[in-house]
């Protein structure tokens, strides 16, 4: 019996599509790597060992630690990992909307090399400032800086960082001038910030909140149009600087071509473990605000964010070193 070449095309196509949907169906094989872009114990490596300690997927959920030129390392080795979905990216503000805007040469495209999975959370900077710096305002910080230009310094987690950018806004919108020092990951610049080499920093307040509870450096603003509720004692920079407004999020990213229906699968359970009541409670202490969208969602956000912050490098004059 001979097939017609259209039968043919058919056979060929349902026989893909079946075995398409049995790999899918195997989804996942092997242990799940989440890219981390920066060091452990800033806020995507929370969230990313929150998931992979709750995620029921049938396989591990290992997290790895990649950082280096504002996330592009990590970010780069998941765009350029087979699309099958068992490995995936901690993707940032800095590495999936700013940095493509803020170097002159990327090693990765934010849009074309990724699938967009969900937005997981979102979370205020925080400005916070050695404990012997003269100010505990905005208004009593822009003065120092206006009386001392270039002699303080802020730093950042890396080029590119909502860290970093954060404080290029600030120094837009106020007419300053201060030193940005980067370093390899927040866990190098919190010390020099306590000890006073640096004398601010934007921090994420996951990270920050903490530290500015138990008295090692003072919180003097919170970069969102409104107060967080982890923070409400906080003010915003907004309220002296109408206009200012930087929020960091995050959110995974698989690579490119990797299948619809394993996208749905790690979204299905990004969703779970982001509802979970202790998970929730989590987040709320350290200051995130979870929402996880779809992946279509994400798409749009990120379409909208890459827009914002390329003006914002723009005004800024902000460039990857």
């Amino acid at each position: 019996m001979k097939f017609s070449k259209r039968k043919w095309l058919l056979a060929c196509l349902l026989a893909g599509m079946a075995a398409g949907a049995q790999a899918q169906a195997a989804y996942p094989s092997k242990p799940v790597r989440m890219v981390v872009t920066f060091p452990a114990g800033g806020a995507p490596d929370i969230l990313a060992r929150l998931f992979a300690d709750k995620a029921q997927l049938g396989q591990a959920v290992v997290v790895d630690n990649v950082p280096g030129a504002g996330g592009n390392i990590g970010a780069d080795r998941v765009a350029k990992a087979p699309a099958d979905g068992h490995t995936l990216v901690m993707g940032t503000v800095g590495t999936h909307s700013i940095n493509g805007s803020l170097y002159a040469k990327m090693p990765y495209d934010m849009v074309k090399d990724f699938v967009p999975v969900a937005h997981v959370a979102s979370a205020p900077n925080l400005l916070v400032v050695n404990n012997d710096l003269p100010v505990k305002t905005v208004a009593e910080l822009i003065a120092h800086l206006k009386a001392n230009p270039d002699k303080l310094s802020f730093g950042s987690p890396g080029i590119g960082s909502s860290v970093h950018v954060s404080g290029e806004l600030f120094k837009s919108l106020t007419g300053t001038r201060m030193q940005h020092v980067p370093y390899k990951g927040r866990q190098f610049a919190i010390p020099d910030l306590v000890g006073g080499q640096i004398q601010l920093m934007f921090d994420n307040m996951p990270s920050a909140l903490p530290m500015a509870r138990e008295g090692k450096i003072r919180a003097v603003a919170q970069t969102t149009a409104k107060r967080s509720s982890a923070a409400p004692d906080v003010p915003t920079v907004a309220e002296t600087v109408p206009g200012f407004e930087a929020t960091t999020w995050f959110a995974v990213f698989a690579p490119a071509g990797t299948p619809a229906a394993v996208v749905a699968r790690v979204n299905a359970e990004l969703q779970r473990v982001f509802a979970l009541p202790d998970v929730a409670d989590k987040l709320k202490t350290l200051g995130l605000e979870p929402w996880i969208s779809s992946p279509e969602e994400l798409t749009r956000f990120q379409a909208a964010e890459i827009t914002k912050w390329a003006k914002v490098v723009k005004e800024s004059g902000a460039k990857a070193e």
